[in-house]
């Protein structure tokens, strides 16, 4: 199966305090463009940390799964959005232009919210976007946790929560990589496939179910590979992270 564009690697920031984000992201800073930003991460540290990786020149994966009624996950995504304005206004940019790498670069909703979440969800993001001159993020709809286990219905599942989410109007998917290859094959290469459980060889799967070699979601089809605990909790996670990058070629 292929891609539109070359796969990345998502490196996820499930650790607590700043000061380890900031160690993270200084052995990686020179291999690794984005970082992933869930719920362990902000709710221990809020939008700072979601600021202080932007200052950085990187890009955020904001992976909170919204979930709620239509209006409260549009006020949601519209405040994420939001979240670079303090840093910006926070800087003297009179004599010179604002990053543009300033932005959320793509975030998740969860699927199972339904349509008119999704659509609230894709509108908040494009006029907030617009509001403050902003390239909207990318936004993914999580189909079904790699943590559940596997039962006979999953990919029907998967592929039925996919539709609703592409006629919505979000940008792709988070999905196992068992169900990559027939969602690929269904919704052609321009829709986005986020892949999270990704394990290396010989390494512990933890509390995930359905996992999935960095190489194994490549040739599947996933465009962006989600990494944490084998690469933050490794003795040198520079390292993981190279032979992560490695494997899938890039």
């Amino acid at each position: 199966m292929k891609t539109k564009n070359k796969p990345q690697l998502i490196v996820a920031l499930d650790v607590n305090t700043l000061a380890e984000v900031r160690e993270l992201m200084e052995r990686l800073k020179d291999r690794v463009d984005i970082f992933k930003v869930g719920s362990q991460l902000f709710t221990a540290c809020g939008p700072a940390a979601v600021r202080f990786i932007e200052a950085q020149g990187k890009k955020v994966f904001l992976d909170l799964k919204f979930h709620d009624i239509p209006n409260t996950v549009a006020n949601a995504v519209g405040a994420a959005v939001n979240l670079n304005v303090a840093l910006e206004r926070s800087r003297d940019y009179s004599n010179r232009q604002a990053p543009k790498s300033i932005g959320l670069f793509m975030l998740t909703v969860h699927a199972a919210g339904g349509m008119e979440m999704l659509k609230a969800a894709v509108e908040a993001a494009r006029q907030q976007s617009g509001a403050i001159g902003l390239t909207p993020p990318r936004i993914v709809g999580v189909t079904v946790l790699t943590s559940e286990a596997k039962r006979d219905n999953i990919l029907a599942s998967v592929l039925k929560n996919a539709e609703m989410a592409k006629a919505a109007g979000l940008d792709g998917v988070v999905a196992s990589c068992e169900e990559v290859a027939f969602l690929r094959k269904q919704f052609g290469p321009d829709f986005i496939i986020v892949t999270p459980g990704i394990r290396p060889e010989r390494s512990d799967v933890q509390d995930q179910k359905r996992t999935a070699t960095p190489r194994q979601a490549v040739q599947q089809g996933s465009d962006f590979l989600v990494v944490g605990r084998p690469i933050v909790d490794a003795a040198d996670p520079l390292k993981a992270a190279e032979q992560i990058l490695a494997e899938i070629g890039a």
